[in-house]
């Protein structure tokens, strides 16, 4: 695992094929808990080519000098994302109660 919370990927590879292929990444909390959001492709084995966009949100812990993953919520369509943003914004723009 990375030591670093900018080094952490969800690139994966077996047997020389990048089987997850991350687009981009954005870093949401950094410390000994860190949370990140990343874009992501699945390669389709049989169509041989990358699937829709995906989405995960990651959570990672450092112990010692690594990070290791302890939870993730993956988001598996544009249009699911699109209801969480949805909803995001709607709760955001209430008002704050006390």
């Amino acid at each position: 695992m990375a030591s670093d919370v900018n080094d952490l990927t969800m690139n994966f590879k077996e047997d020389d094929i990048l089987l997850v292929k991350e687009l981009d990444k954005e870093i949401l909390s950094k410390g000994a808990w860190a949370t990140i959001m990343f874009r992501y492709q699945q390669w389709d084995r049989k169509n041989e080519k990358y699937g829709e966009d995906k989405y995960s949100i990651r959570r990672y812990q450092k112990k010692g000098d690594s990070f290791s993953q302890r939870s993730k919520f993956n988001i598996s369509s544009r249009d699911q994302a699109k209801k969480i943003i949805d909803v995001l914004q709607r709760w955001t723009q209430e008002p704050v109660t006390e």
